[in-house]
């Protein structure tokens, strides 16, 4: 079968297993079911084209090994023996209903033609057809694709049939291997800049595949597979009335709205620190309080700062308490082969999504650790589903990792605390993933005085400036109490240092560096 010989001729290890596993749940479905109860659900995509082969083989190696052929026996000009439905729309690409038939030509593919909205005509099918089980083109990073597996039962309210998803776990890399490797054809509008289609009134090209002539005159784009970041294959879903310019993809955040943040009002960041250790009082956190003095010194205000433990329902309470109420969380610690991976996988969990594997992520780690780790590398690439961002800086072997307003640090010591924090300086100053403003300003004072002198005045000093971050403290129990004044506003701090000094007599408090 040209299809399986083309796979396991090539070079590509990652395609090879993808493949494999690909026919393994194909086949198994066969095994659980007749072919009568089978159906393929076809729409013209990239993703259902790859289904279409992959069902081409798998059925080829299915009836094989039913013929004790071993592999060989003759696949040309057999009808394609799955019952195979394509829902026409009136909003459809007419690139995508003129593949759709002559797919159905090329490879004798039998298609029953729905023009019924997805729900009502699977209701209608299933009633008059025995089908059992629908393989379907769905990938992780698909809207539908949350909470699925390989094989999932329909969702409540929906008719009954087991949804088969032999490539939930391919990425868009992954699929376009697989349509070169095997030299099939797709839609032409691939070829055009398309790298995600869905009705002529919500998607358009690609920006990030537009190149230009030198004189600005024509656009022209580059076909689908040779987009870099397969992550972005869905900035193509946009109404085609919005402000989409060649080569100036609007960006939205995926973190705090940019919109809100310069508007004066004071941002706050928590920090969470995962580690048993630190709660058994084994190691001492000196990453926390360092991250405190750098969020400080770019203007942001730290409203907690917490430890828990290394396990991720642990991680994911501490997550989803801290994300809803500060503009920013950094969070570091953990436990696994990159020592952050308990972590990852319990900001996922706060988040509702699931882990999903990231081709790009993967490939850095595979610079990173070659072949000396033990386990499943696959498993130590996945990232939480559809919310991730990967933050690339030159100076990092493996990119920071960025759920919304979720910063996944992955530091050990202050050492590459400080190379992390400098590197995600630098991208704020670039790409503003970070709010850079004035620093917090301070002043500290000296007292011989005790603590019951001082007690009464600080309190009513922080009911006066709540503005301020009010503290006093003590490097011993003889040494002197050290009163601290911090804030944004030097006037501000003058004015409660000035206060707190009147109430004693001279010289009760020296100013400190």
């Amino acid at each position: 079968m040209e299809i399986d010989k083309a796979i396991r001729e090539c070079d590509d290890g990652r395609l090879k297993t993808k493949y494999n596993n690909a026919i393994y749940v194909i086949r198994r479905a066969l095994a659980l079911y007749s072919v009568q109860e089978v159906a393929l659900s076809f729409n013209g995509g990239k993703d259902s084209t790859v289904l279409l082969h992959l069902l081409r083989a798998g059925c080829f190696l299915h009836e094989a090994e039913e013929n004790n052929s071993g592999g060989d026996a003759a696949d040309g000009g057999k009808t394609f023996p799955i019952r195979t439905i394509y829902f026409e729309s009136p909003s459809a690409f007419p690139e995508i209903n003129s593949f759709t038939y002559e797919a159905a030509a090329t490879y004798n593919i039998q298609v029953d033609i729905i023009r019924l909205d997805f729900k009502s005509g699977l209701e209608a099918l299933l009633k008059a057809n025995p089908i059992r089980a629908i393989f379907l083109g769905v990938r992780i990073g698909d809207p539908t694709a949350v909470g699925q597996e390989q094989f999932s039962p329909s969702s409540p309210g929906w008719p009954p049939f087991m949804r088969v998803n032999p490539i939930l776990d391919w990425s868009y890399r992954d699929v376009w291997a697989f349509l070169l490797v095997s030299k099939v054809q797709y839609c032409s509008l691939y070829d055009q800049g398309y790298t995600s289609i869905g009705s002529i009134h919500d998607t358009v090209r690609n920006a990030l595949l537009c190149i230009r002539n030198s004189d600005n005159s024509e656009e022209k784009f580059k076909p689908a597979y040779l987009l870099a970041d397969g992550r972005l294959e869905r900035a193509g879903r946009v109404k085609k009335n919005s402000s989409l310019v060649c080569g100036k993809l609007s960006s939205i955040s995926n973190g705090v709205k940019m919109e809100n943040l310069n508007s004066g009002s004071m941002l706050t960041a928590s920090i969470i620190t995962v580690g048993d250790e630190i709660l058994f009082g084994t190691v001492e956190d000196k990453l926390g309080s360092m991250l405190c003095k750098k969020l400080h010194s770019i203007g942001w205000a730290v409203s907690r700062v917490a430890v828990t433990r290394n396990d991720i329902d642990s991680v994911a309470e501490e997550v989803e308490r801290r994300k809803s109420t500060d503009d920013m969380v950094l969070i570091f610690g953990g436990i696994g082969p990159l020592h952050s991976d308990v972590t990852v996988a319990g900001v996922a969990k706060a988040f509702g999504v699931r882990m999903a594997p990231d081709e790009e992520f993967e490939e850095h780690l595979r610079h990173l650790i070659g072949e000396k780790c033990s386990g499943d590398k696959n498993e130590m690439a996945l990232l939480p589903e559809g919310i991730t961002e990967l933050l690339h800086h030159e100076q990092l072997p493996v990119p920071l990792i960025k759920c919304h307003n979720v910063i996944i640090l992955t530091a050990t010591n202050v050492v590459e605390l400080d190379r992390q924090w400098d590197c995600l300086i630098e991208l704020a100053k670039s790409n503003g993933i970070l709010v850079l403003m004035d620093p917090f300003v301070s002043k500290c004072f000296a007292t011989i005085l005790s603590d019951v002198e001082v007690a009464q005045p600080l309190s009513k000093l922080c009911a006066q400036f709540p503005d301020l971050y009010i503290g006093g403290y003590r490097r011993s129990r003889e040494g002197p109490l050290v009163i601290t004044f911090e804030g944004k506003d030097l006037s501000r701090i003058e004015a409660a240092s000035q206060s707190l000094c009147q109430k004693f007599h001279a010289g009760a408090f020296s100013e400190i560096d």
